[in-house]
């Protein structure tokens, strides 16, 4: 531990506790409806915000408390109802009727290294939605966002099982397309990069913005150059309809999947011909739980058994968001830095682990920040959320997904 964490952890235990009695004093919490541990947003949500003296000065948290014991608050996934799509967490949350919300995972959100490609909006991970996969992992090459820490992937994961309890994971793909000279492995499943020499699916789930992002860059270097060496090969009802050399856009209906490859996977593409009969197979694997997720979202561990994971970043302080895991996996804690100029000091990646063990997680997990940091809640009796933090951009940016808090009361 450096002596800047130890000082920082010594404040941040005096000020959570004098924040939970003392409120904030930015845009602080109404007194209405207010309880000890702060403002209740429905059973089992409680919202609260408070300062933190972090190394780059003072900054401003919000943070949502949701305990998974109370059978009326429930954990899901906020998205434009396709992968390939962005809106403000306040409009996803009402979309869905959600108490509260923060944003999510990281995600492609431009590609100035390949003229006339256009970029997806996709988020980096895994994803899971009412125990639906939507998209698995891009390979960690070609993931947004700052550096991962060591021993982290792209495929790691916040979720929680139909046990209700939530847990840190990891999802792989399993896949496999079956075609009349033999199977080979899928690579991919509505993501924006592809592994090079695979084949990838796209489903009704990834919406129609274009499918070509797929094919550029390579497993290590995001930047690299597209691919020139594709093909495309569209699966209805079990045969192949058409194929293209280069992929295509537009949605794909609900009995179709669109087959994408590149080098090798371009080659074995090739070898269909219209109206052979292929079966594409697909599942996410766990690596650790045995119980099934109803919830999934990518980002990176920073905490696990209650300890940070060695490496993280203690110099660079920015707005972030992250999750926080306690009581065994029964209380999630969702933490936003407010992006107000006056506190836009934020916190580092050590600090976050630091403040979210604090608090009493034994688990952590960084999401999206900076611009895209939000966390919404409704008042008490309101019909639509509200945005508690200041986006550091000025206004909510739209984002691919997020964490939803729901309320069956």
């Amino acid at each position: 531990m450096t002596p800047r964490t130890a000082r920082f952890r010594t404040v941040l235990t005096a000020l959570a506790a004098w924040s939970a009695l003392a409120g904030a004093s930015l845009a602080g919490a109404s007194p209405v409806n207010a309880v000890e541990d702060g403002t209740r947003i429905a059973p089992g949500v409680l919202y609260k915000e408070f300062d933190l003296r972090a190394a780059k000065g003072v900054t401003h948290v919000h943070l949502l408390t949701v305990d998974l014991r109370d059978s009326r608050a429930g954990i899901g996934l906020l998205y434009p109802g396709v992968v390939a799509s962005r809106e403000p967490v306040s409009r996803l949350a009402d979309a869905r009727g959600a108490v509260a919300g923060v944003n999510g995972d990281f995600f492609n959100i431009t590609e100035t290294q390949h003229p006339g490609i256009e970029a997806t909006g996709a988020p980096v991970g895994p994803a899971i939605e009412s125990g639906h996969a939507l998209k698995a992992a891009v390979p960690d090459g070609q993931r947004f966002g700052p550096a991962l820490p060591p021993g982290t992937t792209t495929k790691d994961v916040l979720g929680v099982g139909t046990d209700g309890r939530a847990r840190l994971d990891s999802l792989a793909l399993d896949g496999s397309v079956h075609t009349p000279d033999g199977r080979f492995p899928l690579g991919g499943l509505n993501q924006y990069a592809l592994p090079q020499d695979s084949v990838g699916a796209f489903t009704s789930d990834w919406g129609g913005v274009s499918r070509a992002r797929a094919v550029c860059g390579t497993d290590t270097d995001r930047a690299a150059p597209c691919s020139s060496d594709t093909y495309e090969v569209t699966v209805r009802g079990g045969r192949v309809v058409s194929a293209s050399d280069i992929p295509g856009s537009g949605p794909v209906a609900a009995d179709t999947t669109v087959l994408v490859g590149r080098e090798a996977g371009a080659q074995r593409l090739r070898k269909l011909s219209a109206g052979e009969t292929v079966r594409v197979r697909h599942r996410l694997v766990a690596a650790r739980s045995r119980v099934a997720y109803r919830f999934a979202l990518g980002g990176y561990p920073v905490l696990h058994g209650g300890e940070p994971l060695p490496g993280l970043d203690d110099t660079t302080s920015a707005v972030r968001t992250a999750a926080g895991i306690a009581d065994g996996g029964r209380r999630l804690l969702l933490l936003a830095v407010d992006g107000a100029p006056a506190y836009r000091s934020g916190l580092t990646i050590a600090e976050v682990a630091d403040t979210l063990r604090s608090l009493g997680s034994e688990d952590a997990f960084s999401l999206d920040g900076g611009g895209s940091t939000t966390l919404v809640a409704r008042e008490p009796g309101a019909a639509a959320v509200t945005v508690r933090n200041h986006p550091s951009g000025g206004a909510e940016r739209p984002v691919p997904n997020g964490i939803g808090v729901f309320s069956r009361s």
